[in-house]
Order: structure tokens, then C-alpha cells, then sequence
């Protein structure tokens, strides 16, 4: 995973030159918020970068995956091979369930989802209403009806906690952790304080459709 990028210009000033990611010698031009100062107990340190919706979009296209959670900056490298199967998987269960049952339209990452000024996620598959869907614009989203990530070595912590509490605290009705290496699917809901763990059958019924999505846990973690 990529190291925080670096300061290198006098910290009284609001706008610092910093550098970003792997590539040698790019340098780019980012507004650090005037309210990140140091203080007493930290002379001599550089003050930690609180990152906005904004500056994560103007992150250098380099392979990986940038968000924000409440000026967290969420960093992940390129995913397993593994990793986008069972995104393909899930996607393609989703679409054919909601082919049938359209209430609402399945994505995956990359994404811009935003809510305010200080977060922006990707998750790797989700589902919007299609009336948001329809605009096709990434401003018109803001509702989820589902969100899933696929666990990495690299984003078990983002992904079990910030981005799950993230979640909840959005009132994202149905919140799936893939555990490919468990073969097994973690369910949070808003109010839970701790997942239902799905080892056989996944199950989803979203407001408005008629019968449940099921997907059979075998069928979505078979060999490749």
C-alpha cells in the first residue's frame, strides 16, 4: 500500500505542493484545509493531511483504489485475481435478480459516491435506486439499497469497520462483507452491532420487489 503523501512547504500555508503515489518526480498541487495546524504536542511533526471528497479525485490514476472516510484517506492496491471473480459473480447474480424485479440498478467500482465533502467510496458492488440510476450521473446518487465489499488482505480494516460503520451511519439497508479465503458473507444492517454470518445461502429483499435474491454460497465461491 502506498505511504501517505508527504509535505514539503511551509505548514502555515494552505496550499502545499505534495507528492503523490509511485510515479517519480509528479508533483501535484493540493489544497490542504487551513484548519490542520500544529500544535504544542506535536512541534517539529508535520501535521497529518485531512482529506476532502475533492482531493481524492484529483489522485493520480495509478492503479489504485483512493476514498475518504470522514478525511480518512482509504487506500487499496490492485486486487486479487480472486478478488474480481467474486465481483463478477455478484454483480451478474444481482443484474438477472433485478432484470426480474427492477427495483433498482446493480454497479460496480470504480465509483463516486459521495455524501458531503469529506467522504467519497467505491464499494466494490452496489445497488441505487433506478431513479437515480437513470440521470447517469454520479452527483444524482445517494442511495443504496445494498453495498458489498470483497475483502482484501489490504482492506479487511477499512472494510469491517470505517467503511461498515460509514455504512450504517447511512442508513445503507444491507451491508455485505465477502470473505472469499472464509467462503462465507458477513450481513449488517444498520442497527447491528454485530453481522449475521452467512456460510450457505445469501438473501436479500429489497422494499418493493416480490421475492428475495438467493444465491447459493457454493455457486459463489466455486473453484475457478
Amino acid at each position: 500500500m502506498p505511504s501517505a503523501p508527504s509535505t514539503f512547504s511551509d505548514p502555515s500555508r494552505t496550499n502545499r505542493v505534495m507528492r503523490i503515489g509511485p510515479r517519480r518526480g509528479m508533483l501535484r498541487r493540493v489544497p490542504l484545509l487551513s484548519h490542520v495546524r500544529l500544535g504544542v504536542d506535536t512541534m517539529g511533526m508535520v501535521a497529518p493531511v485531512y482529506y476532502t471528497a475533492d482531493m481524492v479525485r484529483a489522485l493520480p490514476d495509478d492503479g489504485n483504489r483512493y476514498e475518504v472516510v470522514h478525511g480518512e484517506l482509504l487506500v487499496t492496491p490492485a486486487p486479487r485475481l480472486w478478488h474480481q471473480k467474486l465481483v463478477g459473480r455478484l454483480y451478474s447474480a444481482l443484474e438477472g435478480y433485478l432484470r426480474d424485479h427492477p427495483v433498482g440498478e446493480a454497479f460496480t467500482a470504480p465509483a463516486d459516491i459521495s455524501w458531503g465533502r469529506h467522504v467519497l467510496v467505491q464499494p466494490d458492488v452496489f445497488v441505487v435506486p433506478r431513479a437515480e440510476a437513470r440521470l447517469l450521473d454520479w452527483t444524482a446518487i445517494h442511495t443504496l439499497l445494498l453495498a458489498a465489499e470483497i475483502l482484501s488482505p489490504s482492506s479487511q480494516r477499512a472494510d469491517r469497520f470505517t467503511k461498515r460503520r460509514l455504512y450504517q451511519e447511512r442508513s445503507v439497508p444491507t451491508y455485505l462483507v465477502v470473505d472469499g479465503d472464509e467462503r462465507q458473507v458477513e450481513v449488517w444492517t444498520p442497527e447491528a452491532e454485530f453481522p449475521v454470518v452467512e456460510r450457505e445461502r445469501l438473501m436479500w429483499l429489497p422494499t418493493g420487489a416480490e421475492r428475495a435474491f438467493t444465491l447459493e454460497l457454493t455457486e459463489l465461491f466455486r473453484a475457478i
